[in-house]
């Protein structure tokens, strides 16, 4: 009979996390995929991070998993994003080999201590007793397991369209997975709903003119994403992307050839991802935009195929040819794969718990673009999480959450299981209320100690993090202790730096947190810490420039971790509360919450809902 700990069906980006971590905290996993040598393709982008993502894989890599790590050895560019903006908007990204990315996730996989990785395709599952028993596959074995993870991704009645033509598939000329789509329906009860997303089409370097586009290089000392990758000896290959545009003739062969594109026509029926929309979209919905901007970017090492990043398109391959050949250096490219539009299943995540469990079948996780979001990072941060909550399950320890001021893993899944999303979900810093304290470079000292905890950080890492953390508080709590007097000693000082004076006597830690600090005004004003590593120093600098701001959100934080400890009186009545919605009160009369802490669990109840109650029940106190 084959038994595990934990199966992990779909070896996509969060399958792969899901299984590497529970097989490292010691749990006999098995990894199934119906193709072993697609391991962790990244079907679309050859890219990881950017805005908002790349604060999720440095996340993910604190916290012990491989995304970074991979990224790192295989990446072709690394960039910061965003890099004149504020440290907590800034965004890492890199761009990948897509076929060395794969390999070394592959590798990486097949060689991990309890994981077995095995290809054959998933097609049901049976239940006994309320939870999942064995899963069946398409062979005809029966797999057992304590936990089961599902990570199916765009394969669960995938069908791919270009133009007329539509056909069953979960990636380009890969297999679809229908009958499983039946089981979770039929044996385990659930509701799917219907996606959909797309990709551009690729063309053959040597037919790009590149001397009518603009050139995109890395930054000239690249960035590892990785905290476990030394800085130091971090020197990549940088191979440039390149720029260039539609135009208006582009535009007037998309907009004559609409009524016949999939998206218009009725053919697809599935959401697509509104902030990812295809170039017909973009072109429909803002029509008085005269041109749209398009990145081509290697698919490998080699650059010898080349992906037009914002072509998106599900156009017939007649009309995407005329539509890449109307863009100044594609005139006489060769297309080597056409893009398509893909529609898949997923489910309604309110029926999940915040470890990603569903709530009625206790030894069932799911994670990835089955939970309806979209991009392999936030798809590998779900995987990571739940292999880690099915690991700690199967020995009966409390259940792992992030909460949203501790990461932006927190606030993606706390997204997912409170509200659930009527599109494909992908993550802004936007959607984080307490950025200022998740920036990227304090991704390791906000979650390397649980990274720790569960065994995926060794020693030697997490005393490096310990240092690092301590080193900075050190300084800043010195600095935020020390008035900087206006004697003429210190005035001299600021004139000598090109630093304005001041006037009163001001907290040295606002001196170092002005925008115009670099570190050698910080040498200058604080020659004890000289010595200190320039990467520490600028970090004390960034956490000098929000101090005030971190402070507000820190009481804000303390503020709600007070309240959420409330009780909520058995007889308190919730009809008529002004600001709550009519859904929002049959909830709670029907879950009838104990304090606020259980009545924020309840999905659909937002943080400001909460405030409300919290609100409304302080004040019925005071009257009593």
């Amino acid at each position: 009979m084959n038994i595990y700990d934990i199966v992990v069906v779909g070896g996509g980006h969060a399958g792969v996390e899901a299984s590497l971590s529970s097989a490292r905290m010691g749990k006999k996993t098995m990894l199934i995929t119906m193709s072993i040598d697609q391991i962790c393709a990244t079907s679309c982008n050859p890219a990881i991070g950017g805005l908002a993502k790349g604060h999720i894989v440095r996340e993910i890599d604190a916290l012990g998993g491989e995304m970074a790590k991979c990224t790192d050895s295989t990446g072709i560019q690394f960039r910061v994003l965003n890099s004149s903006k504020g440290a907590a908007v800034q965004g890492s990204r890199a761009q990948i080999d897509m076929d060395r990315y794969k390999i070394y996730m592959k590798n990486i996989s097949m060689t991990t201590k309890n994981l077995t990785v095995y290809q054959d395709e998933v097609v049901s599952f049976s239940l006994k007793d309320g939870l999942v028993d064995f899963l069946e596959t398409k062979l005809g074995l029966k797999i057992y397991a304590r936990q089961f993870i599902l990570t199916t991704g765009t394969f669960l009645q995938g069908k791919i369209h270009i133009g007329t033509n539509s056909f069953q598939a979960g990636r380009a000329w890969e297999k679809s997975s229908n009958s499983l789509s039946d089981s979770l329906i039929s044996t385990l009860g659930l509701k799917l709903k219907r996606f959909k997303t797309g990709t551009p089409a690729r063309v053959i370097a040597h037919s790009i003119n590149f001397d009518k586009t603009e050139q995109h290089g890395g930054d000239s000392t690249p960035k590892p994403l990785s905290f476990q990758t030394d800085k130091q000896t971090f020197k990549p290959t940088q191979i440039p992307c390149y720029i260039t545009y539609t135009n208006e003739t582009t535009h007037k062969i998309i907009q004559e050839n609409l009524s016949s594109a999939p998206l218009f026509s009725g053919q697809i029926e599935g959401v697509g991802p509104r902030y990812c929309p295809s170039i017909e979209d973009k072109v429909y919905r803002f029509s008085h935009r005269d041109r749209h901007q398009l990145f081509l970017e290697p698919h490998t090492i080699e650059a010898n195929e080349y992906y037009i990043n914002g072509l998106s398109s599900s156009l017939c391959v007649e009309v995407q040819d005329k539509v890449i050949k109307s863009i100044a250096g594609l005139e006489d490219a060769v297309v080597s794969r056409y893009g398509y539009a893909i529609e898949y299943d997923y489910i309604d995540t309110t029926i999940l718990t915040h470890t990603l469990c569903h709530k009625d079948i206790s030894n069932l996780y799911f994670a990835g673009q089955i939970n309806g979001t979209t991009g392999y990072e936030e798809a590998s941060a779900q995987g990571l999480m739940a292999g880690i909550n099915a690991s700690i399950s199967c020995d009966d320890k409390p259940p792992f959450v992030l909460r949203r001021d501790e990461a932006y893993i927190g606030v993606l899944i706390d997204d997912l299981v409170t509200k659930g999303t009527n599109e494909p979900y992908r993550m802004f810093t936007s959607r984080a209320e307490y950025r200022l304290l998740l920036r990227e470079e304090t991704a390791d000292i906000r979650l390397s100690e649980y990274g720790y905890k569960y065994g995926l950080i060794d020693e030697p890492t997490h005393k490096k993090m310990l240092n690092k953390k301590q080193k900075i508080q050190k300084v800043i709590d010195d600095i935020a202790d020390i008035w900087f007097n206006p004697n003429k000693e210190n005035l001299k000082l600021l004139s000598d730096i090109d630093e304005d004076k001041i006037s009163d006597k001001t907290k040295l830690i606002d001196i170092i947190g002005r925008s115009t600090i670099d570190t050698d005004k910080f040498d200058t004003i604080v020659p004890r810490y000289a010595s200190i590593d320039n990467y520490i120093k600028n970090e004390i600098i960034t956490y000098a420039k929000y101090y005030r701001y971190i402070q507000k959100q820190e009481k804000q934080i303390q503020k709600m971790k007070n309240m959420i400890n409330l009780s909520i009186p058995a007889e308190f009545v919730y009809d008529g509360l002004d600001g709550l919605s009519l859904e929002v009160i049959e909830k709670l009369n029907h879950h009838r919450p104990q304090n606020l802490f259980d009545a924020s669990q309840i999905s659909g109840i937002t943080p400001s809902a909460v405030d409300i109650l919290h609100l409304n029940i302080s004040k019925r106190r005071k009257n009593v």
